[in-house]
């Protein structure tokens, strides 16, 4: 019986031992990677641009020959090197579309700057990478 009766007074004054330690204050001193911060914030530029939304894009091109395609994409790309273009393979043809319009007004706008320089433009409705 004594060496249970002892065992069990030992217990308790070491919980109330360890209870009046934890709470005194204290320092923290936090050891980590230089690496780690940098890795955070390639992870949030890269969830940033993960963003996809439903816009509106103006189709410049759209023909059967990949040469063609990128030769008007670079051509746009010079007139318009603010304005991302886009080339998409939809069998049978190469696309080229333009712009990341939130609105079908921001997209026909767009049209009619384009209209001097392409004759057959159209506005398709489609996932955008917003700005």
């Amino acid at each position: 019986m004594k060496p249970v009766f002892f065992t069990a007074l030992a217990y308790i004054s070491f919980l109330f031992a360890t209870e009046a330690y934890s709470q005194q204050p204290g320092k923290v001193e936090v050891i980590k990677d230089p690496q780690i911060d940098s890795l955070i914030a390639r992870r949030l530029a890269l969830s940033k641009v993960a963003v996809k939304t439903t816009g509106f894009r103006v189709q410049v091109f759209s023909g059967p020959d990949r040469k063609d395609a990128y030769i008007v994409q670079s051509k746009f790309k010079a007139l318009y090197p603010r304005v991302t273009s886009y080339v998409s393979y939809n069998q049978p043809n190469y696309r080229v579309r333009v712009g990341d319009f939130r609105s079908r007004i921001e997209a026909e706008k767009m049209i009619s700057r384009l209209k001097r320089h392409y004759q057959t433009l159209f506005i398709f409705s489609e996932r955008i990478n917003p700005r």
